[in-house]
């Protein structure tokens, strides 16, 4: 069984990936605006990087409350989950938006 403390650390590491997911996208999206679409495809590719890190510290909670495990709720916790959902959703916003810019460069492109 995980301690609360525990819980609290991947809680900790949920936030710290998922922020620095979260920064690499919002910074795609500038490289994308701003036309460099290389930077900003590494850029979205750093980020899911850092989501899959988040990730795999989550699975080891879920597998353990999967297991039988009584898992404590803490504030970090969700605080972590709410980070990471709301960035995974955020990634998936960035490469759409990418993929929008590369076409608007195209017809800007034929226009002039």
């Amino acid at each position: 069984m995980a301690t609360k403390e525990e819980i609290s650390m991947v809680g900790f590491a949920l936030v710290a990936y998922a922020g620095d997911a979260r920064t690499a996208a919002l910074h795609a999206l500038d490289a994308a605006e701003a036309g460099d679409f290389e930077k900003a495809e590494k850029l979205v590719d750093e980020a899911q990087n850092d989501i899959n890190d988040a990730h795999n510290q989550q699975t080891k909670i879920l597998s353990e409350e999967a297991g039988g495990a009584n898992m404590d709720v803490t504030f970090i916790m969700v605080h972590g989950q709410d980070t990471l959902m709301t960035t995974m959703l955020l990634i998936d916003e960035t490469r759409y938006l990418i993929r929008l810019l590369k076409r608007v460069k195209v017809l800007e492109d034929k226009v002039d």
